[in-house]
């Protein structure tokens, strides 16, 4: 570790995320191991007004980088003194996605090894009550007179990495210095030991806030794949910096199947209302079968979006999957179209003609018998079933229950427990709210596994 040089850089930017934004200032400590040998620290010129309140946070302002270089004037210093050194900052990820966008636009290609001093002020010096720059040096009695600036972050963020260097009694700096350790993909606070006990089998998954509060929910097939999956790629966007600084934890809920993890995932985003779930967070628009009578007294059925106080005599998941149900239904009770929200007009001697409309009283009222036989029947032929699948191990088995069109809750049984009617599952269910889009939810994926067991009930 003597011969190894290390590259302290701190920098500041006119946005919180390098794809859209610019360097302003910049401050390079070379470190050899055992103290800084080398500094080097610049305004720049970001071509671009900078924001006022990155101005009141740092107290740099546009007169101060007017007259300062550009990045492409200072990248060839910049390179041969970074090049070749491993490249530690505090948050490495966010310097590191700068610097190395700022080479790229002038057409250098810059590669570093990365540490980041967050992650191992966590593993090398456990226990403190907050690991951001500012608190540590509180913590730890490092001078910090000059934050938010590159030069005063960068001589603290020195001042910490000689610090680790000596604590480091476990190996943790070469540990992470490591090929495919895969560690530096991670939220700078999450820990590695947590993230390796994520299992490969379907569940849910919750992303805590340092202060422990849920601020995302997913559901997965592997539930240790798909975390993962949030952290590979380029962190460059402005959501996914601010997404990956707040993870601090993560915690799981064995599902068994996707079903009752898709289940589970959409109870806890309604109860939990998640920030980062903004997708299921918005108006679900399903659709659903309804009645009305309009003003001649004749019985109508229109499908709607779904609407949050009328209860469809039938949902579903797409119009298509509506149209094509309201079009059996017409076939089946011998029903008018037009009175079906479909056309008003028809063909006659090839030519298009507004279609009669029922006048006669007589007409009406047998008309609305059959609509009403209809109704009645789709009340009556309301599912009741039992879905079986997989269970969370080997001797067990997942059940979902549907009462009468409506999704009563998921539990899990061994394998050889008799199923033959609903009430033998009350005690063995956990019941949930009837979330409009359960019940769709449950139908959308029956249809896409139809080899999954199913007992109906009479």
């Amino acid at each position: 570790m003597e011969n190894r040089r290390y590259a302290i850089v701190d920098i500041e930017t006119t946005g919180g995320y390098a794809a859209e934004n610019q360097m302003i200032e910049i401050a390079v400590a070379i470190h050899d191991g055992v103290q800084v040998v080398e500094q080097y620290e610049t305004l720049l010129n970001p071509n671009r007004k900078i924001p006022p309140y990155i101005a009141g946070f740092t107290g740099i302002s546009d007169a101060m980088v007017a007259d300062a270089p550009q990045f492409k004037e200072i990248a060839l210093d910049l390179y041969r003194l970074l090049d070749g050194k491993i490249f530690v900052a505090h948050n490495v990820n966010f310097d590191y996605s700068f610097v190395q966008k700022a080479f790229a636009d002038v057409g250098i290609r810059f590669q570093a090894k990365r540490l980041c001093t967050v992650r191992l002020s966590r593993k090398i010096i456990p226990g403190l009550k907050s690991y951001s720059l500012g608190n540590l040096c509180q913590q730890l009695g490092i001078d910090l007179t000059k934050a938010h600036r590159a030069g005063g972050d960068c001589d603290a963020t020195a001042v910490l990495f000689s610090l680790l260097l000596k604590r480091d009694e476990e190996n943790h700096i070469e540990t992470s210095l490591k090929q495919n350790n895969g560690e530096l993909n991670l939220p700078p606070n999450l820990a590695k030991k947590q993230f390796d006990k994520l299992p490969l089998y379907p569940g849910v998954y919750y992303f805590h806030d340092e202060k422990g509060k849920v601020i995302y929910v997913g559901k997965a097939k592997s539930i240790k794949k798909r975390v993962a999956s949030h952290f590979s790629g380029k962190n460059e966007s402005e959501k996914k910096q601010h997404f990956m600084r707040e993870i601090y934890s993560v915690s799981f809920e064995l599902c068994g199947n996707e079903l009752v993890a898709l289940l589970l995932e959409a109870q806890e985003i309604k109860k939990l209302w998640p920030k980062y779930n903004r997708a299921m967070k918005r108006v679900d628009f399903r659709f659903g079968l309804y009645e009305f009578e309009d003003r001649n007294g004749i019985l109508n059925l229109i499908i709607d979006k779904s609407r949050k106080y009328f209860k469809p005599l039938v949902s579903f998941s797409s119009m298509y999957e509506a149209r094509e149900f309201m079009n059996q239904i017409i076939k089946a009770y011998s029903l008018d179209r037009m009175y079906c929200g479909f056309e008003k007009l028809e063909w006659v001697g090839g030519q298009v003609v507004q279609k009669r409309r029922l006048e006669d009283k007589t007409e009406i009222k047998e008309y609305n018998k059959r609509v009403r036989t209809a109704i009645a029947d789709l009340q009556q032929n309301q599912e009741s079933f039992a879905l079986i699948g997989h269970g969370r191990d080997q001797g067990e088995q997942s059940v979902v229950l549907v009462e009468e069109g409506r999704f009563k809750g998921y539990g899990f049984v061994n394998k050889d427990f008799p199923i033959q009617n609903a009430a033998e599952l009350e005690n063995h269910i956990r019941p949930v709210p009837d979330f409009s889009e359960s019940y769709w939810l449950i139908r959308s994926y029956m249809q896409r596994n139809v080899a999954d067991k199913v007992i109906r009930f009479n």
